[in-house]
């Protein structure tokens, strides 16, 4: 009996951890996007590109853009989701133009515009980096609503925990929709045009 208590009370711990897990990287997608959608994100910055370019928050109005947050030292997460962006693209065929990407790190104390530019340069040219100062990067990051923390490791080093899902903006800065991590290529490019009309 005992031993039965036990493992519900692990399915109830890991269906709890798996649930947070989902709400705070867009599996819960509908809900967070009811929570958002129409709401202006963001406040006024002045940031640095890839390029070594400024950036403000003036940028980023006038025209639709997709913002991914991540970092250049991530495993998996980061990569996989800026290679999908970049065959989303492809797939919009000359809409692409009609759309800015940004790449907004989550790491600005290790991802110097340098390094960001040298990591962006395996990926579709058409994203941004945007990086800068720590206080203003997280001062922005906070302004989107992303979820950012940095997790210790054993060996001294460190890694980001953070929001793995891509945010879609009008032209005016309002939330549209996400798209979640590992979403359907051929859904991602729908939710794309959808924005466009």
């Amino acid at each position: 009996m005992r031993t039965l208590r036990y493992i519900l009370w692990g399915l109830v711990a890991v269906t709890a951890a798996t649930m947070v897990y989902l709400f705070l990287n867009g599996g819960l997608g509908s809900q967070s996007n009811q929570q958002l959608a129409g709401r202006v994100l963001g406040s006024e910055f002045t940031l640095t590109r890839h390029d070594g370019k400024p950036v403000t928050d003036k940028e980023l109005l006038g025209k639709p853009h997709v913002m991914f947050f991540g970092f250049t030292n991530c495993p998996e997460i980061c990569p996989t989701s800026l290679f999908e962006i970049g065959n989303w693209l492809d797939k919009l065929g000359k809409d692409a133009e009609r759309i800015s990407v940004y790449f907004v790190t989550v790491d600005p104390g290790r991802d110097t515009a340098q390094v960001m530019s040298r990591y962006l340069s395996s990926f579709d040219p058409r994203i941004v980096g945007i990086t800068g100062k720590v206080s203003k990067v997280e001062e922005m990051l906070r302004s989107f609503r992303v979820y950012f923390k940095r997790v210790e490791l054993e060996d001294g080093n460190y890694t980001m925990d953070h929001t793995a899902t891509v945010y879609l903006l009008n032209s005016e800065g309002r939330f549209v929709r996400s798209i979640a991590y590992g979403e359907n290529g051929k859904s991602a490019v729908a939710k794309l045009r959808l924005m466009l009309k």
